[in-house]
């Protein structure tokens, strides 16, 4: 299994940018959502195999965004939401996160993210936002 961390503010996949600078029509992903996938790209590869991950695989993503203010001004509520009784309901999705660490992730520790089969993730509040990462292979489900 491959463990690690992402710490800071996680940044979900943003909506895709087109360009028509050229007189042809490309499509480029925003700056901030290209700088977390490198971001995440460095911190995955210190604990990357010596071979990229060929076979299915399974991952958990736990995403900790930081409490928001509102909560955080009531110390009862704050740590509710830490202790993940209070969870966030906004946007972004918890899926555009999940979908930039696979990509930030293709190369590094999977050829392609088409090998992920079995995921489950989530969203919590935390005071030290992050994005914790597991990844098996799928034989070892």
């Amino acid at each position: 299994m491959i463990t690690f961390t992402v710490y800071g503010e996680p940044v979900a996949q943003g909506r895709p940018k087109a360009s028509t600078k050229t007189g042809f029509v490309k499509m480029y992903d925003p700056k901030k959502s290209k700088d977390y996938k490198d971001y995440v790209k460095l911190a995955a590869s210190e604990h990357a195999p010596d071979a990229l991950l060929l076979g299915p695989i399974g991952m958990v993503l736990t995403v900790y965004r930081s409490i928001p203010k509102s909560i955080s001004k009531n110390q009862k509520k704050a740590a509710l939401a830490e202790a993940g009784q209070i969870v966030p309901t906004t946007k972004p999705d918890v899926d555009n996160y999940l979908k930039g660490v696979k990509d930030a992730l293709k190369g590094v520790i999977w050829k392609d993210d088409s090998q992920v089969v079995e995921v489950f993730a989530r969203k919590r509040y935390s005071a030290r936002p992050r994005i914790e990462v597991k990844i098996k292979e799928y034989s070892q489900l």
